[in-house]
């Protein structure tokens, strides 16, 4: 979710598509504008991806149009200053015999929204929307109300956090039109936060402030039946707040490793805090996962190899933080960043539950955490290492998942990802190579797909951990993964974000949402699976695994989508008319409906357009028609969408953050109009006559 690459030949200090340098500093740490850390020898993947899109771009030889999108319905600043104007009054009027005549796959039966730089979110016509909840809304008991003028770090740390990402809503049994809405908060953007934030001098205040607003946010919400809206029920039982300094539990293998230990932990099991949360996924056991992407922007002053490879700077870091507690200086604490750069488990139904960092699923910058069940029970974990060149990978667990809720299956399946294999995959084209140039030109086959293959990193049990990685030991492949994935050839990916497998067909899609600095310079080719050189736009693959059994250890692949203008013949859409769908850039995070669909948001839109959410059906005679559902506001990222059966919610991210945006100069409004603050929020959207989406 999180980087956007600079574009080749673009200007020193400039930013790629439009994405504003504010949030390259705050987000990522400007990580497009470093070296890459990958600069290891190992094959890359781009060029299958690239010969299939000119193959079939050629085969179809037509020149196509975009979709013009009638009647979306916009809710802007003018029509919702606050949360209650959003809701009922943000329900477009029911189309009627236009939203009937809508085509399109079931649940993708709307009519698109057009592209569009409106400040808002707009959604399709008949449709309605609300804004759910917004950062600093008092969630816990004894929370003020916000007062952005007025923030403390204890008014935060009871107040839901700041730039909501992942998203998860879980059933609340016995408590009737409520559920559990489970949000990350992945970075914090100070200069749009306080008014005269100097970033040369963050003041102590600042900075705790800062803290309380990363992390997570579970809340409850309630709907609305006849609208489709959702509110926070604020000082519910069940509402938390988790942040920078709460309290974690390190497990599995390199729990207590002299790695992880630290002045302030010598027992290298207790952690402070969960930073840059980006996306996520449930378990079927009722907990959340999260993962911790960009870590490293928060440490200063480190000059090791190791910490080159994560990115990990030789300076001061942007927010100083380490000026105010010396376990982010790694000179004066060097193993407190090993114990970032973990999938994180959450239990939302226990308040007192101390959240786990699971370090058997590896240390990288993960984007996300999903899982597929095995046919005997063992979780299957998908994660992508957001960088550029990076990789993507799964764990298998060896422990089965246990039914029932007394304490002991719960804990019992608290620990079902501390044990297992973990793997990275390598990924293989059918095409020789001298067939693929990086241009689009069609490899004599005429055909794009190929194989990969998992390979085994390292092993954890219960009675310890072994490597299969020569030269390295296990607790080394699980705190220094990307070098692991360096030693054994994994396939070098374009920033592999979200990895999703569909609930009903059970085939997993890799989002890979672009990668500009491929094949420029010395940075490595195009060769089998990403699709372009300088690759802007991005691209999804659609994975298979053998017998179509998660815990496989060989793949076939197929490319399912490579985003741009459809009137770019270097565009793909699962072999789907090019002149009926609409345009889509830069896939971040992904989604299903219950009719199997792929839901994916976008992160850096490099169109002209804002971010939005679009809708594509992965099977049928309708496979590969890609629909937008919806646009954010200017500056803001789609995150966290979910799919259910009446109502689609969205993480509406660092809204209003561009280039020379400040609270003294705010460059949007969104969602509480003139002279408010620019807030983070989540959104519903729902069918303005009750019915299901897309139906």
């Amino acid at each position: 979710m999180r980087k956007l690459l600079p574009l080749i030949g673009t200007p020193s200090g400039s930013h790629p598509g439009g994405r504003s340098a504010l949030t390259c500093r705050f987000r990522c740490g400007d990580a497009c504008f470093h070296e890459v850390p990958n600069t290891s020898s190992n094959e890359y993947v781009g060029d299958v991806i690239a010969g299939a899109i000119g193959r079939r771009s050629m085969m179809r030889a037509a020149a196509v149009v975009t979709v013009a999108a009638a009647g979306a319905g916009a809710v802007g600043v003018g029509q919702a200053p606050s949360a209650a104007a959003a809701g009922p009054a943000g329900a477009a009027p029911a189309a009627g015999s236009e939203r009937r005549k809508a085509k399109g796959a079931r649940g993708l039966r709307f009519a698109p929204v057009a592209p569009n730089t409106t400040d808002a979110v707009t959604v399709p016509e008949g449709y309605g929307q609300n804004v759910v909840i917004r950062w600093g809304e008092p969630i816990l008991r004894g929370a003020p109300a916000f007062d952005p003028e007025k923030q403390t770090a204890k008014a935060q740390a009871g107040q839901f956090g700041y730039n909501c990402d992942f998203l998860a809503l879980l059933p609340l049994p016995g408590e009737r039109n409520r559920q559990l809405l489970v949000a990350n908060h992945e970075y914090t953007d100070e200069i749009l936060m306080f008014r005269g934030y100097d970033p040369a001098n963050p003041t102590r205040e600042q900075v705790e402030v800062a803290w309380a607003a990363h992390g997570l946010s579970a809340v409850v919400v309630e709907g609305d039946k006849r609208t489709g809206k959702l509110t926070a029920v604020p000082r519910h039982t069940l509402n938390r707040r988790v942040t920078a300094t709460t309290e974690f539990r390190l497990t599995g293998p390199v729990a207590g490793s002299d790695l992880v230990k630290t002045s302030a932990d010598p027992s290298g099991t207790k952690v402070l805090g969960t930073l840059n949360n980006c996306s996520g996924g449930t378990t079927p056991w009722g907990t959340t996962l999260h993962g911790e992407e960009n870590f490293n922007q928060y440490f200063a002053n480190s000059g090791r190899a190791t910490d080159k490879r994560y990115g990990i700077g030789t300076g001061a870091s942007e927010r100083k933080w380490e000026r105010f507690d010396k376990r982010f200086d790694v000179a004066r604490e060097p193993n407190e960043v090993h114990r970032f750069g973990y999938v994180v488990e959450f239990d939302p139904y226990d308040p007192d539950s101390t959240p786990r960092k699971h370090t058997a699923l590896g240390r990288f910058k993960h984007e996300a955490a999903n899982i597929r069940m095995t046919a005997d029970g063992r979780p299957v974990v998908y994660t992508g290492d957001d960088e550029r060149f990076d990789y993507f990978y799964k764990f298998v667990s060896s422990k089965r998942m246990k039914h029932g809720s007394s304490r002991a299956v719960r804990e019992h399946n608290l620990s079902l990802l501390d044990e297992g294999t973990l793997y990275v995959a390598k990924v293989t084209g059918d095409s020789p190579a001298i067939e693929i140039d990086g241009t689009g030109k069609l490899p004599a086959d005429g055909e794009f797909d190929g194989s990969g293959e998992w390979i085994p990193l390292a092993t954890a049990t219960a009675k310890g951990a072994v490597s299969h990685v020569d030269g390295m030991s296990a607790e080394e492949v699980f705190v220094f993964t990307r070098l692991a994935g360096d030693k054994v050839g994994a396939t070098k990916m374009d920033r592999p974000e979200d990895i999703e497998p569909n609930p009903v067909t059970g085939k997993v899609y890799v989002a890979l949402t672009n990668n500009t600095n491929r094949g420029v310079g010395s940075n490595a080719k195009a060769d089998e699976a990403n699709p372009r050189g300088a690759n802007k736009h991005g691209h999804v693959l659609e994975l298979t695994e053998r017998w179509n059994r998660p815990e496989s250890t060989k793949f076939a692949w197929t490319l399912f989508l490579v985003a741009g203008d459809p009137e770019d013949p270097a565009t793909y859409f699962a072999g789907f008319p090019k002149d009926s769908v609409s345009q889509i850039s830069c896939p971040d995070n992904v989604a299903f409906d219950p009719y199997g669909n792929l839901w994916i948001s976008t992160d850096g839109a490099q169109l002209g357009s804002h971010d939005g959410l679009f809708g594509v059906a992965t099977r049928g005679e309708r496979r590969g028609e890609l629909k937008q559902f919806l646009t954010v506001p200017k500056g803001a990222e789609t995150c966290g969408p979910i799919i259910q059966d009446r109502r689609v919610l969205v993480a509406v991210q660092h809204p209003g953050e561009v280039d020379g945006a400040s609270v003294e100069k705010p460059a949007s409004t969104w969602p509480d109009g003139p002279g408010k603050y620019v807030r983070p929020a989540v959104v519903a959207v729902w069918r303005a006559d009750g019915g299901d989406i897309g139906v």
